[in-house]
């Protein structure tokens, strides 16, 4: 063996999860010791339209490779939110491919506070994904070589 080592990047999935939806299906996930993969990390949030477009493609460029946005759909407990949600998710698909990014890696799906089987399906389904189109770095290359300057809310 040469002095070169073999470098495997497990892709990253970020699941914005409402608390009233999304968040509670983890919950139930874990509630019944039902593993899901171990490169999905989940952030509560009380509802997902707070997020801009800008929110997605920065986290993008910062190397997460998908982004599952489950959320309560029409049960949002806030006026206009599933609305409101789904017009943001939509302006970022455009965006996404003009920055070159698949537009698979964001998906919006309504998951409810017992939606156990439907989440973990969702993080299966994201994961034989991105075993197929590779990480978001392949398809991002240079960008992401270059220094991005820092976005609010990202660490960056």
């Amino acid at each position: 063996m040469s002095g070169t080592t073999l470098k495997t990047t497990t892709p990253k999935i970020l699941i914005l999860a409402t608390l009233s939806g999304g968040y509670a299906g983890a919950d139930s996930v874990g509630q019944l010791h039902t593993d899901y993969a171990s490169n999905v990390y989940v952030l509560s949030t009380v509802c997902p339209a707070m997020f801009p477009e800008e929110f997605y493609l920065r986290t993008f460029e910062k190397g997460i490779d998908a982004i599952l946005v489950m959320y309560s759909g029409t049960d949002c407990p806030f006026k206009g939110g599933a609305e409101r949600t789904a017009e943001i998710i939509n302006r970022v698909y455009p965006m996404m491919k003009e920055r070159g990014i698949d537009p698979r890696r964001l998906r919006l799906m309504a998951i409810c506070t017992v939606c156990t089987k439907p989440f973990l399906k969702e993080v299966a389904n994201m994961n034989m994904l991105l075993r197929d189109i590779g990480t978001v770095r392949n398809e991002l290359g240079a960008l992401l070589e270059t220094p991005l300057p820092a976005a609010q809310g990202l660490g960056g």
